[in-house]
C-alpha cells in the first residue's frame, strides 16, 4: 500500500523551468543533545520527561491547500538517547467526540486520524522512515520517497502507546537503532518532519511547512544534528512452521489434494549501521492474506498482484524505477511474485556510505511442471545519490534456465532541475537465448519524464519507446513494440467555500505509435474534480480514445464518474463507473463492442473493534454489430473484521463470482506481537452451483463444496 502525503500524478512535460536553487529554502540546522532521562512510552506527557526535546508547534497544511493555518492546534517532541529515538505529539480538538479511531491490525489504520513523523537518517533527500500512529496506538509503518508517497510493505520494529482524553489525543513511541539504518559517526545530520490528519476536515498538516514550489518533501524537513547514536549489531533468527492440508472435489467427492508442513528459517546480520544481509532456506513465502478477486475475462495482459510475502518486503523500495509515467507499460524490472517459491534466497540491502544505495537478491526457484523447474534469479539495484534528491542508478536482472537465460541491464535516473521541476529517465536492455531453439533477441526500453508543479498547476511529460523483442522475466511488462508520448495539465482552484474546498480541471492523454503494425492510437481524458470535507472527492469524465489491436484500430470513447466520502466517523462509501468502446481480445477475430465498468464499496465501523466492508465489481460486454451481451461479470466481496485488542484479531472473507457461480469462504484467526512473531490459523472452502451425475459435473441449482483448507503458520523473531 502506497500513502499519498502529497498528491502526485505520474505524467509528464517537457517545458522551460525557472532554474531557482532549491538551498535558498533551506532550513537550518539544529543541534539537539543526547537526552539523559528517556520518556516512558505510555501515551501520557507526564512533566518534565519532554524537557529538552526539540518541539514544534507551528503545522500547517499541504492538503487541501498549502500553509493555511490548520482547523486544530498540534504539539510534537524529539528526543533521541544512544540506542533510541523518541517521538511524542499532544493533538488537540475542539470536538474530540469526531475523532476517527479504530483499534485495527498493523498497518491498517490509514484512513484514521493519525500522527507520523518521517526521518531520513542520512540527510540525502531520497528517502526516509515513515512511523506512523493513530489515536489508539495501532502501527503503521514504510518508506517515503521522494515524491512524498509512502510505501508501507516494510515492518519495522518499534514501540507505540496512544490514548484519547478530553482534549483530543496523545501519542507517545520509541524507535531503536537497531530496527533503522544510520551512517556511522560520532555526530551525524538528520532531517526530521512531523504530520498530522484530520480525516473530518480533509487535513494534511505538517511541521515544517511543506510547499510545492520549493522542493520535494523530504528536501523540506528540518536538519538535526545528533551525537553518540550507537551501533548495536543486529542479529535475527525467525524460523518459521506452515502446515496446509486442502481437499478438492473428485467425482463427487472431497478428497485430500495435498498436504504440506513446511519449516523455514531466515537470518538476518546487520553488517554495518546501514548494510544488512539477509539469508533463507525455504523462505516462508506463504501467503496468509488471499488476493481479491479480480476480472479474468478477455484480457489482454496478465493482472497485476501486489506482493505482501515478507521476505522480498524490506528494500524493496530500491528497486523501484525512475522514468514512468501514468499507466506506461514497463511497471517494474522486478516483481517478485514471479519467484514462485524459491528452496533458498539471499539479500543484501543498505548503504555504501550515506549517497550509496545497494540492493541484491538471489534466489533458486521451484517450479514444478515449469519447462525448466528450478531457474535461477539475480538482481542487482545501485543508486548514487546526488545534490538535493536527485541520483543515477543501475539495475542488473537475470532469469537462468537450463540452455537459456533473459538479462537486462541497464541505468535510470532523476535529476532536480529547480524546485518546481525535475527530470528523470531509464534506459533499459534486455538479452534474451531462447532455451529450445537456443535463438537470440535482443530489445530495449526507453523513457524521459519531465514535471514540474506549483500551488496552481501541474505539468507532465513523458515518452516510452520499447522494442518488440524487449523482455523482462522478472519484472512485470504489459507490452512491447511502441513509441508512446503520454502529457497531463492540471490546473487547481480554491474556491472561498465550505464546501468545495478545490477544484481541478486537467487533461491527460497518450498517442502511442504500434510499431508491430506502424498504426497509431490515442487517449484523451478530459476531467473536472472537486474536494469536499469528509475526506471526500467527485469526479466527472469523459473520454476519446481508440486502440490498435491485431492490426486493427477500435473505439475506446465513453464517459465516467467517481465518488468516495468519509460520510461519518462510522461509515465510508466509494464508487466508481465507466462507460467506453471496448474489444474483444480473441487474436483469429477481434470484434468491437461496448462496456460498463463499475465499483462500489461501502465501509461500516460501528465501534472501534468491529468493521465490516462490502465491495462490488462489475464488468460486461456487449457486441457492437448486433447488441449482444457477450459476458457480464460480477464480483461481490464482504471483508469483516473483529479486533480482540492491537495484537489479536478475527477475520471472515466472503466472495461470490457470478461468472463462475463460485462461493468462497475465508476465516482467519491473526495473532501478531511484533513483525515477525506471529500465529495465523485460517480455514476456507469453496462451493460451486454443479453436482456430479455419476459421469460428470453439470448445473445444479445447488451449491456443492468443491474446495476445502486448512492453514497453520507460526513464527518467532529471536533479535539480539
Amino acid at each position: 500500500m502506497k500513502v499519498k502525503f502529497r498528491r502526485i500524478l505520474t505524467a509528464t512535460a517537457l517545458a522551460a523551468v525557472v532554474l531557482i536553487p532549491a538551498s535558498l529554502f533551506a532550513l537550518n540546522t539544529l543541534d539537539l543533545p543526547i537526552t539523559p532521562k528517556p520518556p516512558q512510552i505510555d501515551g501520557k506527557l507526564d512533566p518534565g520527561e519532554w524537557d529538552g526535546a526539540y518541539t514544534m508547534t507551528d503545522f500547517k497544511t499541504f492538503a487541501p491547500d498549502y500553509g493555511k493555518d490548520p482547523s486544530q492546534k498540534t504539539e510534537a517532541y524529539f528526543l533521541y538517547d544512544a540506542d533510541n529515538l523518541y517521538f511524542a505529539f499532544r493533538c488537540y480538538d475542539t470536538d474530540p467526540s469526531k475523532i476517527k479511531a479504530s483499534l485495527a491490525k498493523r498497518d491498517d489504520m490509514y484512513s484514521d486520524d493519525f500522527v507520523g513523523i518521517v526521518v531520513d537518517t542520512y540527510d540525502t533527500m531520497q528517502n526516509g522512515y515513515a512511523f506512523l500512529v493513530n489515536p489508539l496506538g495501532i502501527q503503521g509503518d514504510g518508506i517515503m520517497n521522494t515524491n512524498g508517497n509512502v510505501n508501507s510493505e516494510q515492518d519495522f520494529v518499534w514501540d507505540s502507546k496512544g490514548q484519547l482524553d478530553k482534549q483530543g489525543y496523545i501519542v507517545e513511541y520509541r524507535v531503536p537503532l537497531q530496527s533503522i539504518r544510520f551512517p556511522s559517526g560520532k555526530t551525524i545530520t538528520i532531517r526530521l518532519a512531523y504530520y498530522r490528519q484530520i480525516v473530518r476536515t480533509s487535513e494534511t498538516v505538517s511541521a515544517p511547512a511543506m510547499y510545492p514550489d520549493k522542493g520535494s518533501m523530504l528536501s523540506q524537513t528540518q536538519p538535526i544534528a545528533v551525537t553518540g547514536l550507537k551501533f548495536k549489531r543486529v542479529v535475527e533468527i525467525l524460523p518459521a512452521v506452515t502446515h496446509s492440508d486442502r481437499k478438492a472435489m473428485d467425482q463427487g467427492v472431497l478428497k485430500r489434494d495435498e498436504r504440506t508442513t513446511d519449516f523455514s528459517l531466515t537470518a538476518k546480520v546487520g553488517l554495518t549501521t546501514d548494510l544488512t544481509l539477509d539469508a533463507a532456506i525455504n523462505p516462508d513465502f506463504s501467503q496468509v492474506e488471499s488476493d481479491a478477486g479480480q476480472v479474468d475475462v478477455n484480457l489482454r495482459y496478465a493482472l497485476y498482484y501486489s506482493e505482501k510475502r515478507p521476505f522480498f518486503l524490506e528494500g524493496n523500495e530500491i528497486f523501484n524505477i525512475s522514468g514512468n509515467s501514468e499507466d506506461a507499460p514497463l511497471y517494474a524490472l522486478l516483481h517478485t511474485r514471479v519467484i514462485a517459491d524459491p528452496t533458498y534466497g539471499f539479500k543484501l540491502s543498505g548503504k555504501l556510505g550515506a549517497a550509496n544505495s545497494v540492493a541484491a537478491i538471489f534466489a533458486r526457484d521451484n517450479q514444478p511442471g515449469a519447462a525448466d523447474e528450478h531457474p535461477n534469479f539475480s538482481i542487482f539495484r545501485f543508486k548514487h545519490a546526488l545534490k538535493e534528491d536527485s541520483f543515477i542508478g543501475g539495475f542488473y536482472t537475470a532469469r537462468d534456465v537450463s540452455g537459456g537465460y533473459n538479462r537486462v541491464i541497464g541505468t535510470d535516473g532523476r535529476f532536480r532541475l529547480s524546485p518546481i521541476s525535475l527530470a528523470d529517465f531509464h534506459l533499459f536492455g534486455s538479452f534474451t537465448k531462447n532455451p529450445d531453439g537456443g535463438e537470440m533477441n535482443n530489445g530495449h526500453a526507453l523513457a524521459l519524464h519531465y514535471n514540474q508543479s506549483t500551488r496552481n498547476y501541474y505539468l507532465d511529460l513523458g515518452y516510452q519507446d520499447i522494442s518488440r523483442d524487449f523482455q523482462v522475466d522478472t519484472g512485470f511488462l504489459e507490452r512491447t513494440g511502441l513509441r508512446r508520448l503520454a502529457a497531463c495539465g492540471i490546473l487547481m482552484f480554491y474556491p472561498k467555500s465550505k464546501l468545495i474546498q478545490r477544484y481541478d480541471t486537467f487533461y491527460w492523454s497518450y498517442h502511442l505509435q504500434d510499431t508491430t503494425s506502424n498504426m497509431w492510437e490515442t487517449f484523451n481524458m478530459f476531467c473536472i474534480r472537486f474536494f469536499l470535507p469528509g475526506s471526500s472527492q467527485i469526479r466527472f469524465e469523459g473520454i476519446l480514445a481508440n486502440e490498435v489491436y491485431e492490426a486493427r484500430r477500435f473505439g475506446k470513447s465513453g464517459y465516467g464518474f467517481q465518488f468516495y466520502t468519509q460520510l461519518t466517523k462510522h461509515l465510508y462509501l466509494n464508487s466508481f463507473y465507466r462507460r467506453t468502446g471496448a474489444i474483444f481480445y480473441d487474436p483469429a477475430d477481434p470484434y468491437q463492442g461496448d462496456g460498463n465498468r463499475a465499483n462500489a464499496g461501502l465501509s461500516f465501523q460501528p465501534t472501534d473493534q468491529l468493521a465490516f466492508a462490502v465491495n462490488l465489481t462489475y464488468l460486461d460486454f456487449r457486441r457492437r454489430s448486433d447488441k449482444t451481451k457477450i459476458y457480464d461479470y460480477l464480483i461481490l466481496r464482504s471483508y469483516n473484521t473483529y479486533q480482540i485488542n492491537k495484537y489479536l484479531f478475527l477475520r471472515a472473507i466472503a466472495e461470490y463470482n457470478t461468472y463462475y457461480k463460485r462461493w468462497t469462504v475465508d476465516t482467519l484467526a491473526s495473532f501478531t506481537y511484533i513483525p515477525g512473531t506471529v500465529v495465523y490459523v485460517g480455514f476456507g472452502s469453496a462451493f460451486e452451483r454443479i453436482r456430479w451425475n455419476g459421469s460428470e459435473y453439470e448445473d445444479s441449482d445447488r451449491y456443492l463444496e468443491t474446495k476445502r483448507g486448512f492453514f497453520f503458520k507460526v513464527s518467532y523473531l529471536w533479535r539480539w
